[in-house]
C-alpha cells in the first residue's frame, strides 16, 4: 500500500472497537494490517444486524484496508505463526484483557526474542498491571467510573453515556499516536494503553478546576459550558440552536442582531463574568427571543457576524449535508461492486489519497500471508473471494535478519527504502541512510 506509514506491517490481535480503530487509523496511512483472528472471527463480524452482502456493516465500519488470517493463538501451530509475523512486523496491537494477553504471548516480553524492535502495544481497561486489571471493561464502565456520564446530560435525568463510544474510539486514537512515537523513537518495547487514562485525561480543564480549586463539577442543564455565557442550546421554533458565545465582541454582535442593544451596556448582560454570575436570568431571557424564529432562520442572521452558531443535525442530517459532500465524507468501499459506504479517513495528505478497500472476508488472506511468512499456508479456507482484488497491491512480508545491528537512533531516511529483503544476510546491518529526501523518521530497520 502506499501512504506516509506505507512501509509499515503492523499486526493486530483485535475485536469489537478500540483495537479495531487504531489499526483501521494506520491502515487508511498506508500501513499493512494483518488482522489476526480466532477461528469464529472478531465478535465484530456479528455484532450488528446489518448486512450488505456478506459484510456486516458495524465490522466493515472498522475494518476496511486489513488481511484477514485465522490463527489459534493456544495451539503450538497457531504461536508459531504469529511468531513469524511477529519477526517481520513493526508493531503489534491488542486489545484484550490482560491475562488473556499474556497467556496467547502478545507482549514486547514474549515475543522480543524473534524480533527485538517490535512495538507491542496493550489496549486494556485500567492498565497491563495494577489490582483492577482484570476488571471488566467496555466503554459504557469507564464512562461511569471517570464520571463522564455524571458530567453529560440534563441535570434533572440520569446520568447519560455519550452518544457514541467515545472511549473507544479515544483509545483507539491514542494508541495509534503511542505505537507512531515509539517507530519515532526507533526502538522496541511495550506500550500500555488504558481506557480508563485515556478518558480522564481528556477531562483536564474539568479535572483540574477540582484539583486545584476544590470545584465542585457537576453537568449543566442544556449541555451548557461551565464558565462560556451563552454557550449551550436553545429550542426555537422548529428545533435546537447551539449558540456558542467566547468573546464579548460577538456578544455585542449578538445583541444588535436580535434587536436587544440594551444588553450591550446592562451590567447584568455586558461581560462574560457578569452573564456568568447571573446564567440563570441571562439564559432564560435569550430563550425568549430564540423560540420565536427558526433555528437555520438563526443562523442565517447570526453567522455572517461571525458568532459561533448552528443547527443540531441528526445524524442522518449530518451524513446528507452539504458540508460532508464537499469535504468528500462518505465514501464507497472496494470496486463498487457490493454497495458499501463508510465515513473516510479525517487525515488529509498533499501527497497521498488513502485507498478505501473492502473488508476482509474470515482468514481471506491466510494462504498469502503464511506462505510469505514462511508458515503454514493452509488455513481456515473461509475467504471466498480472490486475496488480490482488483486496485490492491502485493506486497512482500518483511523477512528481518536474526541479529538486528545496531540501532543508528540519529539516521533520518526514506521509511519505504530502508528495509532489508529477504536475502539479507543475518549479520548485515541497515542500509545507509539516503542523501536525498530525507524524511523526519529515524531508520526503521
Amino acid at each position: 500500500m502506499s501512504g506516509p506509514l506505507g512501509a509499515l506491517r503492523v499486526i493486530e490481535v483485535g475485536h469489537m472497537l478500540a483495537g479495531p480503530y487504531c489499526g483501521l487509523l494506520l491502515a487508511d496511512m498506508g500501513a499493512d494490517v494483518i488482522k489476526v483472528e480466532p477461528p469464529e472471527g472478531d465478535i465484530g463480524r456479528r455484532v450488528s444486524p446489518h448486512f450488505v452482502g456478506p459484510h456486516n456493516a458495524y465490522f466493515a465500519s472498522l475494518n476496511r484496508n486489513k488481511k484477514s488470517v485465522v490463527l489459534d493463538l493456544a495451539s503450538p501451530g497457531g504461536r508459531a505463526d504469529l511468531e513469524r509475523l511477529a519477526a517481520g512486523a513493526h508493531a503489534l496491537v491488542t486489545n484484550l484483557r490482560p491475562s488473556a494477553i499474556r497467556k496467547l504471548g502478545l507482549t514486547y516480553e514474549s515475543l522480543r526474542h524473534c524480533n527485538p524492535r517490535l512495538i507491542c502495544v496493550a489496549l486494556t481497561g485500567y492498565g497491563l498491571e495494577g489490582r483492577f486489571a482484570e476488571s471488566p471493561a467496555y466503554d459504557y464502565v469507564i464512562q461511569a467510573l471517570t464520571g463522564v456520564m455524571a458530567l453529560t446530560g440534563d441535570p434533572n435525568a440520569p446520568p447519560t453515556k455519550a452518544g457514541y463510544s467515545v472511549v473507544d474510539n479515544s483509545a483507539g486514537i491514542v494508541a495509534a499516536m503511542g505505537l507512531l512515537a515509539k517507530i519515532v523513537e526507533g526502538r522496541g518495547g511495550q506500550v500500555d494503553v488504558a481506557m480508563y487514562d485515556v478518558m480522564l485525561s481528556q477531562l483536564n480543564y474539568l479535572a483540574g478546576a477540582s484539583l486545584n480549586a476544590g470545584e465542585v463539577v457537576e453537568r449543566l442543564a442544556n449541555s451548557s459550558h461551565p464558565y462560556m455565557v451563552p454557550a449551550q442550546i436553545f429550542p426555537t421554533a422548529d428545533g435546537w440552536l447551539t449558540l456558542f458565545i467566547t468573546h464579548d465582541k460577538f456578544w455585542r454582535a449578538f445583541c444588535t442582531e436580535i434587536d436587544r442593544p440594551g444588553w450591550i451596556s446592562d451590567p447584568v448582560f455586558a461581560t462574560m463574568e457578569s452573564r456568568r454570575s447571573h446564567r440563570a436570568q441571562v439564559v432564560a431571557a435569550i430563550g425568549e427571543v430564540l423560540v420565536r424564529a427558526g433555528a437555520a432562520d438563526w443562523v442565517r442572521r447570526l453567522a455572517p457576524h461571525g458568532v459561533v452558531v448552528s443547527e443540531v443535525c441528526t445524524l442522518a442530517q449530518a451524513l446528507e449535508s452539504e458540508l460532508t459532500r464537499e469535504r468528500g465524507l462518505i465514501v464507497p468501499l472496494g470496486d463498487g461492486q457490493v454497495p458499501l459506504r463508510a465515513v473516510a479517513s479525517p487525515l488529509r495528505f498533499d501527497d497521498h489519497r488513502p485507498r478505501y478497500g473492502l473488508p476482509p472476508l474470515l482468514d481471506e488472506h491466510h494462504a498469502q500471508v503464511l506462505s510469505e511468512a514462511g508458515g503454514t499456508a493452509g488455513g481456515q479456507g473461509r475467504g471466498n473471494r480472490t486475496p488480490d482484488r482488483p486496485g490492491s497491491t502485493a506486497r512482500t512480508l518483511i523477512k528481518l535478519p536474526s541479529a538486528m545491528g545496531k540501532l543508528r537512533a540519529n539516521a533520518f531516511s526514506d521509511l519505504r527504502k530502508v528495509r532489508p529483503t529477504a536475502s539479507s544476510s543475518p549479520n548485515a546491518s541497515p542500509p545507509a541512510p539516503k542523501t536525498t529526501r530525507r524524511q523526519p523518521w529515524p531508520e526503521i530497520w
